[in-house]
């Protein structure tokens, strides 16, 4: 987000749990290879779509791996960043935002399906950010047609969950090098700043998976608050009881604030942070809360790849409810040194074998460690709100 926005104000008497300390992820330098993922619609949609899944790539393991198919994580950052302009010190994706922070509180209904801490836990601490799309930490709000939360839950026996979460119900590709192409087919013509349509109708046609997500990006309403907007975590993860049980499971956060569209002809009107503006107002008056719901697979489900929906009568677990009761610009705050690695879970969670997972993680270490490394260098004035900003 822009360095010159105010802080945020206290959310009046509601009070934060501390902050979570931002503990560097475990990103060793020579860790195994393992593996990694790919817009389009029709031709008016098409780069939009493309900057769409752009900025889901900052879903992205291991800081040098391979990721199948000749592809590694510095490729894939590489093709990321090779789609704009370069922002030191901020992330590859999902570049604007804002830190978050508040409490999960658990139903105890989820103990039944994991043995992790956080489901018997009565309350658990959450650091987290809510974000758009896109690598533009400058970027209008109204313009992005995906908005993301991360989270960290820390419980008290020092375990850690985190998770990223987008508005998306489905990936818009099923494996790394579908994504890698897709990145590739979204980086702009040198003569005219846009992605050449011509390329991302190539893409779609080798990759006919992604014209589910070109009809949810063209036809789905968009929320006028990040709090009233549903967050998805659309890999599975495995899901193991204490009887040894194993369930596949993907969660979402579905907000408790009324839905509310934002329409086009106030997108047109909308200042460049309203988002922020909006979460600061609305947290001022009283927490936000989102019940976070978890959907069981049943036998025949594919587990494994997130660019495929699970039928909407799947059997669901009210886990437990996320509440957030303070906010403040990234430059300053605890989440701008996290990296929400999707592969940081606690006790009873697992990854399953959907591939997206290995590449997330180590397309995000990747990242992770170009942009520390740009603030440890003095090269991320902005990042760190120490430089003016356009």
């Amino acid at each position: 987000m822009h360095d010159t926005d105010p802080p945020f104000p206290p959310p009046g008497d509601a009070a934060a749990p501390d902050p979570l300390p931002a503990t560097p992820p475990q990103t060793p330098a020579d860790a195994p290879p393992p593996p990694l993922a790919g817009p389009r619609a029709v031709l008016p949609a098409l780069a939009g779509i493309g900057a769409i899944v752009l900025a889901a790539a900052g879903a992205f393991a291991w800081t040098a791996g391979w990721i199948g198919s000749g592809l590694t994580a510095q490729r894939m950052t590489d093709a990321i960043e090779a789609t704009g302009t370069p922002h030191p010190g901020f992330r590859r994706a999902h570049a604007k935002g804002v830190c978050v922070y508040g409490t999960f509180r658990s139903s105890d209904a989820a103990a039944a399906l994991s043995t992790a801490r956080v489901f018997v836990q009565p309350q658990t601490p959450v650091v987290g950010r809510l974000s758009i799309a896109g690598g533009d930490p400058h970027a209008a709000d109204a313009k992005a047609r995906v908005r993301s939360m991360a989270l960290l839950l820390r419980t008290d026996d020092g375990q850690e969950w985190r998770t990223a979460m987008n508005s998306f119900p489905f990936f818009p590709v099923a494996t790394p090098a579908a994504f890698h192409a897709q990145t590739l087919a979204a980086r702009p013509d040198p003569n005219t700043g846009k992605p050449d349509p011509a390329k991302l109708a190539a893409f779609a046609d080798n990759y006919p998976e992604v014209k589910k997500f070109q009809a949810w990006a063209a036809s789905a309403p968009w929320p006028d608050s990040w709090g009233n907007t549903e967050y998805n975590g659309v890999n599975a993860f495995r899901f193991t009881a204490a009887d040894g049980s194993v369930r596949h499971v993907r969660w979402s956060l579905r907000p408790q604030l009324p839905f509310a569209a934002l329409d086009p002809q106030r997108r047109d009107q909308a200042d460049g942070d309203f988002l922020a503006s909006d979460l600061a107002a609305r947290l001022a008056q009283s927490p936000l809360r989102w019940d976070m719901v978890l959907t069981i697979a049943a036998p025949g489900d594919p587990v494994n790849d997130a660019s495929s929906a699970w039928p909407a009568e799947r059997e669901q677990v009210l886990a437990g409810t996320l509440e957030l009761v303070r906010a403040e610009p990234q430059a300053t705050g605890a989440c701008r040194d996290i990296n929400f690695d999707p592969l940081i879970l606690p006790a009873g969670i697992a990854a399953s074998d959907d591939p997206l997972l290995a590449a997330r993680s180590a397309v995000y270490a990747h990242s992770f460690n170009r942009r520390e490394r740009e603030i440890a260098d003095g090269k991320a004035a902005q990042a760190t709100g120490q430089g003016a900003v356009r």
